[in-house]
């Protein structure tokens, strides 16, 4: 696992659904239990500018710093490049914070493609919505983006990219449409923000859209996978495997009408992780505190063989205890939340409109 410690004490603000702790819970979590020793732990760098203007623009990487250098932007910066929005808002570390994720990814980046196999987990990466000259959807940096360029100029000519987070992965297609080193496939919420990847985009040919409709349950998730998902990465044969694996499409988030349990991330991860030698897991969206911290901790524990607990041992329980929203007035979570890094699964029916847009998708 690559992460930092920028993470614990950094916060969009007391407004911002990211106000609510993430990579450090799952650092704490995998710590009490006793899965993360130093041999598999590397801290994250900060990218530098430099290796941020493969996809940005210099102008914005150097409005981003100076806008963490005062603590503000004219209203020319924030007009284009979106820096001081609701979205995306001026905040201590808006430059640090996004440049140690992708200083994260782009060491995971050197260390699979420096190796015959491996696997690395980056679960402050995943942030797809960012654009060259601008934020976009809380992504200040796109380090999926700059990830897979830079495992392109090391050499791997075939490269599969896979989302399921519940917001289309708009940022990476427009950097890779068209590009056959890169297939990109994208499960994600119909109708939700940013309102792009719709079935019929197939972004010049390497990409596979795929809008769900609201309540998406595990065993619809699991007909994804097994009719979409996994047929289009063996046909590929990757030289590595990324999976952006957001969590705002689990039942308890409040930015998604999704209704997975992280059953589903569980699944589409080890069914994933043979088609290549190497493979790269991404965080991403996830706005409940609990429930972004137990699925991101319990795909490391698979990524990492280890033995997923029934019951949290009293460690464990209390990093999530000490959990809250910090603000924001939402209800406590459910007792096994705290008790429990396993969902229960949430199976239920098929639906005919998710069995079409498979049989459409399989006719490409």
């Amino acid at each position: 696992m690559i992460a930092s410690g920028i993470y614990r004490h950094s916060s969009y603000g007391g407004a911002h659904p990211l106000r609510i702790p993430r990579v450090s819970t799952v650092l704490d979590l995998a710590g009490a239990l006793g899965w993360l020793p130093p041999a598999r732990y590397r801290q994250s760098p900060r990218a530098r500018a430099a290796a941020l203007t493969a996809w940005h623009t210099p102008d914005y990487i150097a409005a981003l710093q100076a806008a963490e250098e005062s603590g503000e932007v004219s209203a020319a910066v924030r007009a284009r490049h979106h820096l001081g929005t609701l979205s995306n808002p001026v905040f201590p570390q808006m430059f640090s914070r996004p440049a140690t994720g992708a200083g994260g990814t782009l060491l995971a980046a050197e260390l699979l493609a420096g190796a015959p196999s491996g696997a690395v987990h980056v679960p402050g990466g995943g942030t797809h919505h960012g654009l060259p000259d601008r934020a976009n959807g809380f992504c200040y940096l796109n380090d999926p983006v700059l990830g897979i360029l830079r495992l392109k100029a090391l050499g791997m000519a075939r490269i599969v990219y896979v989302d399921i987070d519940a917001h289309h992965c708009d940022g990476v297609e427009a950097a890779f449409a068209g590009d056959p080193a890169v297939r990109l496939i994208s499960v994600h919420e119909e109708g939700r923000w940013p309102n792009t990847g719709a079935l019929e985009e197939d972004a010049g040919g390497n990409a596979f859209n795929l809008p769900v409709p609201r309540g998406l349950n595990d065993t619809e998730m699991r007909a994804v996978l097994e009719g979409l998902i996994l047929p289009r990465v063996s046909e590929f044969r990757p030289d590595i495997s990324v999976l952006q694996a957001g969590a705002d499409a689990l039942l308890e988030d409040p930015l998604s009408r999704l209704a997975l349990s992280n059953n589903a991330h569980l699944a589409v991860l080890r069914a994933l992780r043979p088609f290549a030698p190497r493979f790269l897991l991404l965080g991403g969206g996830g706005y409940n505190p609990w429930s972004v911290g137990r699925a991101w901790t319990a795909l490391w524990g698979a990524l990492s063989g280890q033995v997923l607990p029934d019951r949290l041992p009293p460690a464990a329980e209390a990093v999530l205890r000490g959990l809250s929203w910090n603000g924001g007035g939402r209800p406590a979570p459910d007792a096994a939340m705290l008790t429990t890094l396993v969902d229960a699964p949430r199976e239920g029916p098929v639906r005919a409109e998710i069995l079409d847009r498979l049989k459409r998708l399989s006719a490409r």
